[in-house]
C-alpha cells in the first residue's frame, strides 16, 4: 500500500449494514460468557427496571463490531492477507440497547500506520447506533493491525 492510499483512507466514514439485537441472540451471550444477570434474560423482571425490558450486554455489541465492520463497504485498499485485532484505545457504553432493537456501526478511519514494510495498523473510531436513538449507544476508539498480501 502506498502512502498515497493510507492518506486518501484517513478520515473516510463508512455504515454497516444493519443488525437486529434479539433476545436469543442476548441469551446465547449469556450462557457463553456466563453473564446471566436478569436486566439481560429476564423479561418480566427487567420491565420493572429503568430499562423498560432486557438490554444487551455491552460486551456483546463490542463483539458485534468486527461482523459489522465485514458489512460494511469499506474504502478500496489492497488485498489483506491476515488481520488481528490488536485492542481498544477507549470503550464507552453510552446507552442501553434494549432486545429487539437495530442496530449498524459507522466506522471512521482515524489512523492509519505502516509499522513494518506490508504491515499496517490502523485506528478506527466507532459508533454504534441504534435505529430510531438520537445518540450512539457504544463509542469506541478500535485498533487493528493486517498484512497486506504480497
Amino acid at each position: 500500500m502506498d502512502e498515497d492510499v493510507a492518506v486518501r483512507l484517513v478520515g473516510r466514514t463508512y455504515v454497516s449494514e444493519t443488525l437486529l439485537i434479539d433476545q436469543p441472540m442476548i441469551d446465547a451471550f449469556a450462557e457463553t460468557t456466563f453473564d446471566r444477570q436478569f436486566i439481560h434474560i429476564d423479561p418480566e423482571r427487567a420491565a420493572a427496571t429503568p430499562f423498560g425490558g432486557t438490554i444487551a450486554h455491552g460486551f456483546l455489541l463490542l463483539s458485534l463490531l468486527p461482523h459489522l465492520h465485514e458489512r460494511a463497504p469499506r474504502p478500496t485498499q489492497p488485498p489483506i492477507a491476515m488481520g488481528i485485532n490488536y485492542g481498544f484505545d477507549r470503550v464507552r457504553f453510552v446507552r442501553p440497547v434494549r432486545a429487539g432493537a437495530i442496530v449498524r456501526a459507522r466506522f471512521t478511519v482515524a489512523e492509519l500506520v505502516e509499522k513494518q514494510p506490508g504491515r499496517f495498523q490502523q485506528t478506527l473510531d466507532v459508533e454504534l447506533l441504534v435505529d430510531g436513538a438520537e445518540a450512539p449507544a457504544l463509542v469506541a476508539r478500535w485498533i487493528t493491525q493486517f498484512v497486506v498480501a504480497a
